[in-house]
């Protein structure tokens, strides 16, 4: 005897925000009602074509089948956003349908490829025998490419991905054309900046690390308004450190070498660089905090920062007087004094991860959480 599963996977949960209906939905009476509703509520929902897809293979094994195998449909629905949650949902939902069918294989029906992402987690409860997509045939002329492109701009998940860089991009480029001519150089310059801040973005997956964090906080209200203060902090000292760095560069452009003109416009940066990192770093604290999955790692690379900071500072204004003619004394007195900050913030650091490594130490021998 063979029980063949045969089902659809709507990750988004058009299902459930446009009929209310709750996954999963299990058998053909139950998955043609969806199916139907699904229909009249949006004619035009890829969804639905992909559930009458999963009767359609469904009808087609019952009728081949033989007398002791056994051939089951289900619909598994995610959640409107997309990602970690919509995946322990479907999961979750497949384990149930596991649980009380019992298949050998199933056969999976999708509309696209983002349904088809979901096939790792359908495989480690059941063996996948077959994918099938479902390509609804449409007009192939202008008309038709027109009315995908309206369409696609009007879900707001494909208007956000296409507009955003868009617009993004357009408004560079017309502010640097207002700018005067060497300031306007400057921001259309920016131009292939961001744009390939934004595909190494894509390429180590930044994306859902951002996505992770505004999930982080929506859920801790609390801590996110304190945090988002510190974000907010966190942007303008961005602001700040390429105005500083802009303005030290107009200063040093026309009577320093190279060399010294970037060591000048870092070393005048440099301070509301650490000020970015400090800020955003206090931002995750909290969040941390909140979520009680402070970890005490961010005390230790804050205070890190500082060290590197204070290093970075004493060196570049040592390189700077030494480019530009200014007499150092190289001394043993002379480079202690210069150094004596950056061996302090060593000290600082040492005692620090000291302190965090006795308190992670005692926490792991009591039940109680102490925050680290």
């Amino acid at each position: 005897m063979t029980r063949t599963l045969v089902l659809t996977v709507d990750r988004d949960n058009d299902l459930g925000q446009k009929t209310a209906i709750r996954g999963p939905v299990v058998g053909r009476k139950q998955v043609i009602a969806a199916a139907l509703r699904l229909g009249i509520s949006d004619p035009e929902e890829s969804d639905t074509n992909a559930i009458f897809g999963a009767l359609h293979q469904h009808d087609d094994l019952a009728e081949s089948k033989g007398e002791s195998d056994e051939v089951e449909v289900a619909i598994l629905t995610g959640d409107e956003k997309v990602g970690v949650r919509s995946d322990r949902a479907i999961a979750a939902q497949l384990e149930e349908v596991v649980a009380d069918f019992q298949p050998d294989l199933a056969i999976l029906v999708t509309d696209g490829a983002e349904d088809e992402s979901v096939m790792p987690i359908i495989q480690s409860q059941v063996r996948i025998d077959h994918v099938q997509k479902i390509i609804v045939k449409q007009s192939k002329g202008i008309e038709g490419t027109y009315y995908y492109i309206v369409k696609a701009l009007e879900d707001p998940k494909w208007r956000a991905k296409m507009l955003v860089p868009l617009g993004t991009v357009m408004a560079i480029f017309g502010l640097g054309v207002m700018l005067p001519d060497q300031l306007g150089g400057v921001v259309i310059g920016a131009l292939p900046l961001l744009l390939g801040l934004f595909i190494l973005s894509k390429g180590l997956g930044l994306e859902a690390t951002i996505s992770r964090i505004a999930q982080e906080m929506r859920e801790n209200a609390d801590a996110a308004m304190a945090s988002s203060l510190l974000w907010t902090a966190t942007v303008f000292s961005a602001i700040f450190a390429v105005a500083t760095g802009y303005e030290s560069y107009i200063e040093h452009t026309k009577d320093a070498s190279v060399s010294v003109l970037w060591i000048a416009v870092l070393h005048s940066s440099l301070a509301w660089i650490v000020i970015v990192f400090l800020t955003s770093t206090a931002g995750f604290m909290i969040l941390r905090l909140q979520k009680g999955s402070f970890s005490g790692r961010l005390i230790v690379l804050t205070v890190f920062g500082m060290v590197v900071y204070s290093f970075l500072d004493k060196g570049l204004e040592i390189a700077q007087n030494v480019l530009t003619g200014v007499n150092y004394e190289f001394s043993p007195n002379a480079i202690f004094n210069d150094l004596l900050e950056p061996m302090m913030w060593i000290a600082v650091l040492w005692v620090t991860t000291t302190i965090v490594r006795a308190v992670q130490t005692r926490q792991a021998q009591s039940e109680r959480y102490w925050g680290i």
